[in-house]
């Protein structure tokens, strides 16, 4: 009788998720990290807009006092730093169509600049409109020749996306 591909497949995938949960050398760090030491309290999560024009929360708002370092969340090219209406804005574009970007903020660095996951970026300034006290609105944006501009919950970033097998 010919195996099914199911009874066939159950050890080879079992094997697989023992080598991948049990070899901690082989874990990858995640590639993006947090834009502020800790601790940063989520103050308000990322609410994707229905449509592209409508209502939402295109980033998440971390709870840091005024003064605060803001750090480059991953590898990148300072896109703008500078002032946005009011308040002083810094882009950073990643390898793969993303940016991330941080406000209100004092800019501590330059359009083309290459910055490194960590390196300091600018200085948190109060003025965000919405939270209690000051924080950092950060933001990331998925951006392609192919695709529309998506917007994208930037703490999701920050996981190592390990493959996970679900029981048959």
């Amino acid at each position: 009788m010919r195996p099914t591909i199911r009874t066939s497949l159950v050890p080879a995938l079992t094997t697989l998720l023992l080598l991948i949960t049990t070899t901690p050398s082989t874990a990858r760090p995640p590639r993006f990290a947090w834009p502020l030491h800790p601790p940063h309290p989520v103050l308000t999560p990322f609410a994707r807009p229905p449509t592209p024009y409508a209502a939402g929360h295109r980033g998440v708002d971390l709870g840091a006092p005024t003064g605060a370092p803001v750090l480059a969340s991953a590898d990148g090219v300072v896109g703008y730093a500078g002032q946005v209406a009011t308040r002083g804005v810094v882009s950073v574009h990643h390898p793969g169509g993303l940016r991330t970007t941080y406000e209100p903020v004092t800019p501590t660095t330059r359009p083309g600049q290459r910055v490194h996951r960590g390196d300091r970026i600018a200085t948190l300034e109060p003025g965000h409109e919405g939270c209690p006290s000051t924080c950092l609105h950060w933001g990331a944006l998925h951006t392609s020749p192919k695709a529309p501009r998506t917007y994208l919950d930037p703490l999701a970033l920050l996981t190592t996306a390990q493959v996970r097998l679900l029981p048959p």
